[in-house]
């Protein structure tokens, strides 16, 4: 049954992030030492609760196992991925509803009781009280389409599509890129999400009554509910991710695969044996046909947009990818199969500019005519809402272009785009930054470059880079004593030595002497 469970698991298509996204190997690396601690601690209870060992020495022996798998798995897989401090609201689960914190007389055994208040009480108490204030501060969303209420009722239905992704994929479904998400406003916009509430309270209740029942249910359940605790909660991370199921997802095939592989002698054995086959064909199927796309960046492209072309991200992909190929070659085919994607992924609802950022980009780069259309629909989306970090990042590809001599860009409309972004307030320090850095270097406005520099360190304060551009300027303006005194507020943020290699470059300028 063990092979049974695990060999299904493998197979899950909903799994291949986790693997060949190679970023996201290190949420495999971190469910290694999760399920190694969770490994250990069942033996070490298993140990503590054996009539054959049923010694002081034994118990003793088998307490220090549990509590050294999850102390020390933990700290070597968060050094993987945050994700494995859930290792002991897991090995909890498994005491719950297998082990129920008992000894071998039947008593409450509080030596656990104590294990668990050290190991996962007290941290969960000291991390909420540091969270909590920011998480209930507005300004902690400002990077994001969505704050806490939002982000809490889109979790839900998010949560739900899992274990439909999980158990019955498809690949329009397991696209990759999820930014055509429409986010919920209330219980009843979409419909969906007072019934996601609903399934997943139902959950919780089967969990319970099975407990007693079908306590290997109740726990795949428990695992699968508990895993989304950290990233389908308050944190704001982005919305979905497949990766995010490489743990939860065993605890489906936990409370599955033993229903489905039920004993011959059991009733309706012969159709649940034929249902779990197909499962595991349907299963393969999908898992070797996207890992073959995986295999090739071009037919990935082509695949992801193909599972999801309402998706900015995916036809933004497509053609970037084309752009890719084609070399900046104005006669390669490639060149012509970019323009589609990208300008319909330009015209998704919810785009960024980044689209639009290519196309200006790839033509410029090719000496190609510029429409005016691609400047008009940038500029619109700048000032209909504040930029994102994909829109400062498009600008910033935009300014250093133009910086290097590579692209030939309108002045006019670039100042036109930067002044759209800035007009929402308060303007983030990046784009202030960049913008200087356009002003100082293109333009040649070194006043305006200096003004939005200062601008930027008073907006990030404690953000080293921007004070480092800023002495340069200084230096390059001939205002040493200025420069000294910025120096002075630069190496008070030179913690543990992190700026000396800057700081002894920025004092060796030719001007500072």
């Amino acid at each position: 049954m063990a092979a049974l469970i695990a060999g299904g698991w493998m197979l899950l298509p909903i799994n291949l992030t986790g693997v060949l996204y190679v970023v996201q190997r290190m949420e495999s690396m971190a469910n290694l030492f999760v399920l190694l601690g969770l490994l250990g601690y069942v033996a070490g209870r298993r140990s503590m609760l054996d009539p054959a060992r049923n010694g002081e020495a034994s118990g003793t022996r088998g307490f220090a196992l549990c509590m050294a798998s999850i102390v020390a798995c933990t700290g070597v897989g968060v050094l993987a991925k945050e994700t494995a401090v859930m290792l002991p609201l897991y090995a909890v689960l498994i005491e719950w509803l297998v082990f129920g914190f008992r000894r071998i007389d039947g008593q409450r055994d509080k030596r656990v009781v104590g294990l668990f208040v050290v190991v996962l009480l007290l941290p969960m108490i000291a991390g909420l009280a540091w969270l909590l204030p920011q998480v209930f501060n507005p300004g902690y969303w400002s990077t994001r389409d969505f704050g806490l209420r939002t982000r809490l009722l889109s979790e839900a239905r998010i949560v739900v599509d899992y274990i439909r992704w999980t158990l019955l994929p498809t690949p329009d479904a397991l696209s990759f890129y999820h930014d055509d998400f429409r986010v919920s406003q209330g219980l009843l916009s979409p419909w969906t999400t007072l019934a996601s509430i609903v399934a997943l309270g139902a959950l919780i209740a089967l969990m319970l009554w099975l407990r007693k029942r079908q306590p290997l249910a109740a726990l795949g359940i428990g695992l699968f509910l508990g895993c989304q605790l950290l990233t389908g909660t308050i944190l704001p991370l982005e919305l979905i991710y497949e990766h995010r199921n490489y743990f939860a997802s065993f605890g489906l095939m936990l409370a599955i695969v033993p229903l489905l592989a039920a004993p011959r002698r059991e009733a309706f054995a012969l159709p649940r044996h034929v249902l779990l086959g197909a499962l595991l064909v349907c299963w393969t199927a999908l898992t070797a046909l996207t890992a073959y796309a995986w295999g090739n960046p071009l037919r990935l492209a082509e695949d992801l947009a193909s599972r999801a072309p309402q998706s900015p991200r995916a036809q933004y992909e497509l053609g970037r990818t084309y752009i890719i190929y084609s070399h900046y070659d104005p006669a390669s085919p490639f060149t012509r199969l970019a323009y589609a994607p990208l300008e319909k992924a330009a015209a998704l609802p919810e785009a960024s500019i980044l689209p639009e950022q290519a196309l200006i980009f790839m033509n410029s780069r090719m000496h190609q005519p510029i429409k005016d259309t691609w400047w008009d629909s940038l500029i619109a989306k700048l000032e209909a809402r504040r930029p994102g970090v994909q829109d400062e990042s498009s600008l910033g590809a935009l300014t250093q272009c133009a910086r290097e001599g590579r692209c030939d860009l309108s002045k006019q409309r670039m100042v036109e785009a930067y002044l759209a972004a800035l007009s929402h307030q308060p303007p983030s320090a990046r784009l202030l930054s960049m913008y200087g850095d356009y002003a100082w270097n293109v333009l040649d406005d070194h006043a305006l470059g200096e003004r939005m520099t200062v601008d930027a360190v008073k907006a990030a304060p404690n953000e080293p880079a921007y004070r480092i551009t800023l002495v340069r300027m200084l230096v390059a303006e001939g205002r040493k004593e200025e420069a000294h005194a910025a120096i002075e507020g630069l190496q008070t943020l030179n913690i543990g030595g992190r700026l000396d290699t800057s700081l002894n470059e920025l004092r060796a300028l030719p001007g500072m002497r």
